[in-house]
């Protein structure tokens, strides 16, 4: 049973355009993704998965490896399920999907992912959630909330505060959803043909698929957290990051 890390990447994007390939304090930013990845020393295998031909070069440039992809892939799912065919895993090996706009995440949390996966016959899919305190954050809706039962597997991601705490004289906390998933490959060639559902259409979550299918999402609690670069301003902070650990 394999651990394959894939990181899918695009040029493409509506509101950065050209992002895999952003410097962050002199590295692109799909370099920095790559090189967090590359210390995760569970691994037998990293590649970024593709469909662009200037990112292939920028990977291959560094020491990365790249499988490419067909350009019409609606989501980064689609492309980790053709990576994982054409790199010829098996339907028990197991793929960590590092989001290529994640050049920091907690090393030793990619392990914890894939335990699930190894010892509960019935996990299909496991994904990390930090708990907050800070309502603000939990009132974004760029900041994706999960709740889950005893066992901890999700019972519903949104982008709305979740729960809401109506009566309680408690501190409210909540759940945020970290974008790092582990699958099954089997499992992971299965979702990619199964139908969009309402929930995932509103939320635009395409996790809340797996549930309304009803396939099991198991949550990793974690401490640490991850850096994302979804914007340029994102950019900027993740550029003052790198800058102050290594000046």
């Amino acid at each position: 049973m394999k651990l394959i890390a894939l990181i899918p990447a695009r040029f493409g994007s509506t509101r950065f355009p050209g992002k895999p390939l952003a410097l962050i304090a002199g590295k692109p930013l799909i370099q920095r993704v790559y090189e967090q990845a590359r210390q995760v020393k569970e691994l037998d295998g990293l590649y970024v998965a593709t469909d662009d031909e200037r990112i292939r070069a920028c990977v291959e440039s560094f020491g990365g490896r790249v499988v490419m992809t067909r350009a019409d892939h609606p989501s980064g799912s689609d492309r980790l399920a053709e990576a994982a065919h054409l790199l010829g895993l098996s339907y028990d090996d197991l793929v960590v999907n590092i989001q290529g706009d994640q050049p920091l995440f907690p090393l030793d949390l990619i392990a914890h992912l894939a335990t699930p996966l190894r010892r509960d016959p019935e996990a299909v899919l496991v994904t990390p959630a930090r708990k907050i305190t800070d309502p603000k954050i939990a009132a974004d809706p760029n900041v994706v909330k999960v709740v889950f039962d005893r066992r901890h597997r999700a019972l519903y991601f949104s982008r709305s505060p979740l729960p809401c705490w109506r009566d309680s004289i408690d501190a409210p906390y909540f759940y945020r959803h970290l974008g790092l998933y582990a699958y099954q490959v089997g499992f992971l060639q299965k979702f990619v043909h199964l139908s969009p559902g309402r929930w995932e259409a509103a939320e635009k979550l395409e996790q809340l698929r797996a549930l309304e299918h009803g396939f099991p999402i198991h949550i990793v609690e974690t401490d640490g957290d991850t850096l994302e670069v979804d914007t340029p301003a994102d950019l900027l902070r993740a550029e003052a990051y790198f800058a102050a650990v290594n000046p």
